[in-house]
Formats: structure tokens, C-alpha cells, sequence
């Protein structure tokens, strides 16, 4: 029988537990059992820790509870980030830089001084240029203003649509804003229409190396519609095609006349842009426009076309223009109405889970514009901004050559996009505009619930790759993070072929967000704990 000691605290855990075990054994069990031995089978770890140097000099067997593994063999049974490179099979470069995002501890990297194209991840810091100088309230407002008397409703006088830079202005807004020009009792005009664009600088296009039909690549001016882009729509009738330009927003789409399309017997290229007086003219390839369909045209006359608009959706609201004409010089006269965009938050917001380049293009000049300069050029702008950027950010190797990204010469390292990430007060600012970027099964496909949370902006262009932003993940933290790939030789040759989407593009594109996703798991699950 047991001492009634059998439960004291004084005696060792494993002795205390040998007793309790012995009672549940008979005493023949119990004797053919060796007490060491007895201990080992049933403590496992426990009495394997107190009886050591005995148990393997009498050859004891493997506990039947294993002990820890060392926390560095799950660590050391991930795979590197240079073996996920290699895995991802890329050409070109690649480079990547994690730090933690308090603090900025640089954690790993990759050519982190390597300068890449940044592609829209570059929109990052002009949220930030923007937010800091236009400040998180700042509305573009576009108006209507007249020269002389209204009598009788008629303006004895111009009227004058006036840009104020807003790249966010649709036909729809401008739908509103005739309406509260005819609420003023304005119902025509004695001198002319004239629009009004000197907000900001006119600018031809963002990326004279980008092909001509590209919708991304708008021209610039103080007075912007639709992205300055124009809905081309084309439905095949018999032999032949109609085809139809509009200026689309939600509730008005009013055909134009300022660009005009036409077909072409040629087989190549599909559209072709011919510059006239006073209006666009397009031309597309028959053979390549099957059975419908439709697309989003550049606008190379973004005032004038604005004009048009202003002027058809008036006339649906009983106020009747003669033709829009550029004014030469600012304009000067009565406020008759207006229309104030969204706010700055709601406009960057938006800018970087779209990725438009005509807003990011205004947010930079306008910014520039306030802190006291005149750039003539998205170069110029972008200088200032670079300087901004060194001096507040710690971007020393920043060299970006507009707003969006989009130019091919824009420049950027890893590691400066990670600095910037983790100086003060950027997460607090940048993070909540960021998009979310959902982790993927092995078959593409969103993983709900994951506890791995990214929020980043995206960048790409033909064969280029980008993503930078911040993680999440249990134990870790959060992370902020920069990755660019980069196949330049191929993106030159693209470009010089004059290629919308180059054969291989995609391809790059995909492998690069599978190697994205890769490292964001790799420090995920590396740096925990």
C-alpha cells in the first residue's frame, strides 16, 4: 500500500506521478515493471528531464511524447527568398526589401539599391505629395461664369466654362452643373461659348513611348472630361458597321462630333490617330472588329471636347450655346454656377484602387503648382516632387520623370520605397488608402478569412511588375514591403514595336504576382514570433 505521502508537494512531480500510476496497476504488473523504465514509458518528456543520464545508460526507448522541435527547423525548412526567385523563373531583375513598419528595421533584401520602374506603384508617393500640400480637404472646382449682364436670360456677354484641374469631372457633373446654370435663369448668350483650360499646363500625353491608342495615356489640361477619354462602340449591320463615339457617364452619353472614327481597309495597325484642326480622327482596321464591341479612346482635345459636351447637355435642360471655342488667356466675370469635386481623400482613395494616370497627373502638378511653382512639363513637376521626397521621405535614389508611373524612364529602388513606407507618420496617412490584395489557393482563387491581411498598391506595365504596402500576420506584426521585377530588354523592345499587349507580357505579369504572394508567406511565417 502506498504512504499516505503519496500527494505531498515536498516529493518530485515524477515520483508523485509514478505513484498515482502504480495505483492503477496490479502488484505483479507493477513488479515486472522497472522503475526507471515504468517512468520512461509513462512520462515521456516530464521524467525523461529528471531521469536523463540514468534512462540512456540503461538504453531506454524513444519517449512516447517527442520532444520540442528547435523553433529554427520549421524556420530552416522554408525556402529562401533567392530559391522563390529562382522558382518563379523570371527574366529580367527582381528586387525586394521588408522592414518592420515601426521603426523601419530592415529585415531582408533583395538588390535593394537596384533603380526599376515603379509602374503605378510610383501613385503612392503622390498621394502622399498631394495629401501634404492640397491637404485632405481640397476640392478641384469647375465653374460657370459670364462677362457681362443676364437680361432676359441672355448673357450680354461670353459665357465661360472654366477648369479648375479636376480629373475626377464626367458628363454627368457637367449634366448638374447645366442644370444649376439654367436654376440662375440663364437660357443663352449674345457672344460666344468659350472654355477655359489654364489651371493647369496642357500636356500632350503622359508617355510619348506609349502606342497612340492607349486610353491610360490621356493629354492633360485645366479642363479634363471623362478621364479625357471618349467611348468608341461598334455594332456590325450586314456587311458593313455602325459606329458610334460618346461622351458615357451613367445618366447622359451624348454622341460627339470633336472625335470622329472611320474604318480602314488596312490590316495593320487596328487604330490609327491623325491629328486635324479642331477635331480627332481615328481610323480602325475592318478586319479586326468582329461581330461588336467597344473601347475607351485618348482624347487629344480634352477643352474642346469638354465644350461639346457642356453645350449638348445644356441644350437638354433649355440653355442654348453656339459652339465652344479655347479661350486665349484666363477669363474674368460673374459666377453663375459651379460644381466642387469630391473631397482629396475620396479622389486619392480612388485614384489607387483604380490606378488612374490623368489624376495622378493633376494631383502632382496642382501640388507643385501650390508650393510655388510653374512646371510646363510632368518632368518638371515630377523634380519637385523627387526633391520632396528626399528631403521628407529619406528617398535618396528616387528618380521618377512624371505623377503615374507610367513614363518609361521613371526610376525607383526597393529600398527607398520601404523607407518611405516606415518614415513617421506614413502608415498612419498611406495605409487606410491602400487596397487590400487577398492571399490565393494554389488555384487562384481568394483565400476568405486568411490571417495573413496585405494591403499595397500594384504597378504594372509590359513586363514590369511591381507591389509595395504593408502586412499583417499573427506573431509578425505588421511589415512594410517593396518588390519590383523588371524585364527591360523585352519592355524596350515592345515599346519599339509599338505594341499594345507584347507576346509574353501576360505571362510575366502572373509569374511575378505568384512570386509576390510567395515571399509575402515566406516573411509571414519567418518572421513570427
Amino acid at each position: 500500500m502506498l504512504k499516505c505521502d503519496t500527494y505531498s508537494r515536498e516529493r518530485p512531480l515524477a515520483e508523485r506521478l509514478f505513484a498515482l500510476f502504480t495505483q492503477r496497476m496490479t502488484r505483479n504488473a507493477v513488479t515486472r515493471l522497472d522503475r526507471r523504465k515504468l517512468l520512461g514509458l509513462m512520462m515521456g518528456g516530464a521524467a525523461q528531464a529528471v531521469y536523463a543520464k540514468a534512462a540512456f545508460a540503461e538504453g531506454l526507448v524513444a519517449s512516447p511524447i517527442p520532444l520540442p522541435r528547435p523553433k529554427d527547423l520549421q524556420l530552416q525548412a522554408l525556402p529562401t527568398g533567392e530559391e522563390l526567385v529562382a522558382k518563379a523563373g523570371l527574366t529580367g531583375e527582381m528586387a525586394y526589401a521588408v522592414a518592420r513598419a515601426h521603426g523601419g528595421e530592415m529585415l531582408e533584401v533583395r538588390d535593394p539599391l537596384r533603380r526599376l520602374p515603379p509602374a503605378s506603384v510610383a501613385k503612392t508617393v503622390t498621394s502622399l505629395y498631394a495629401l501634404e500640400h492640397l491637404g485632405a480637404d481640397y476640392r478641384f472646382t469647375t465653374r460657370v461664369v459670364r462677362t457681362g449682364p443676364v437680361v432676359d436670360g441672355i448673357v450680354q456677354g461670353d459665357l465661360v466654362l472654366v477648369g479648375g484641374g479636376d480629373p475626377t469631372l464626367d458628363t454627368d457633373a457637367l449634366g448638374a452643373l447645366a442644370g444649376r446654370v439654367f436654376e440662375a435663369g440663364v437660357r443663352g448668350v449674345t457672344g460666344k461659348f468659350l472654355v477655359e483650360d489654364s489651371a493647369l499646363p496642357r500636356i500632350e500625353e503622359i508617355d510619348g513611348s506609349q502606342t497612340e491608342v492607349a486610353g491610360y495615356n490621356p493629354t492633360i489640361s485645366g479642363l479634363n472630361l471623362n478621364y479625357n477619354r471618349v467611348h468608341f462602340e461598334w455594332k456590325r449591320q450586314g456587311e458593313d458597321y455602325s459606329l458610334k463615339m460618346d461622351a458615357r457617364a451613367q445618366k447622359y452619353a451624348p454622341d460627339v462630333k470633336i472625335a470622329r472614327i472611320s474604318l480602314s481597309s488596312r490590316a495593320a495597325p487596328v487604330f490609327d490617330h491623325e491629328p486635324a484642326a479642331g477635331h480627332d480622327t481615328w481610323t480602325v482596321a475592318r478586319g479586326a472588329l468582329g461581330k461588336g464591341g467597344a473601347r475607351w479612346l485618348p482624347v487629344r482635345l480634352p477643352s474642346l471636347y469638354a465644350g461639346e459636351v457642356f453645350k449638348l447637355v445644356a441644350a437638354q435642360q433649355g440653355v442654348t450655346l453656339p459652339v465652344a471655342k479655347r479661350a486665349t488667356d484666363a477669363v474674368h466675370g460673374e459666377a453663375v454656377a459651379e460644381h466642387a469635386s469630391a473631397p482629396l481623400t475620396v479622389i486619392v482613395r480612388d485614384m489607387l484602387k483604380y490606378s488612374t494616370n490623368l489624376t495622378a497627373e493633376a494631383l502632382g502638378l496642382m501640388a507643385t503648382q501650390v508650393r510655388g511653382q510653374s512646371p510646363e512639363s510632368l518632368a518638371a513637376s515630377a523634380r519637385a516632387m523627387n526633391d520632396w521626397a528626399r528631403e521628407t521621405l529619406g528617398m535618396r535614389h528616387i528618380a521618377l520623370v512624371d505623377h503615374s508611373g507610367l513614363g518609361a524612364d521613371s526610376k525607383i529602388t526597393v529600398s527607398d520605397l520601404v523607407h518611405m513606407l516606415s518614415a513617421p507618420g506614413v502608415e498612419a496617412t498611406l495605409a487606410p488608402y491602400l487596397k487590400p490584395i487577398p492571399i490565393k489557393d494554389k488555384d487562384g482563387r481568394p483565400v476568405a478569412d486568411h490571417p495573413v491581411k496585405v494591403v499595397a498598391k500594384t504597378g504594372t506595365l509590359n513586363f514590369v511588375s511591381a507591389l509595395a504596402g504593408y502586412v499583417d500576420a499573427p506573431g509578425v506584426g505588421r511589415l512594410a514591403f517593396a518588390t519590383i521585377a523588371a524585364d527591360l530588354p523585352k519592355r524596350t523592345a515592345a515599346l519599339a514595336r509599338n505594341e499594345e499587349i507584347p507576346k509574353g507580357a501576360r505571362t510575366f505579369n502572373a509569374r511575378s504576382k505568384r512570386l509576390q504572394q510567395a515571399l509575402i508567406e515566406r516573411w509571414s511565417a519567418y518572421y513570427a514570433g
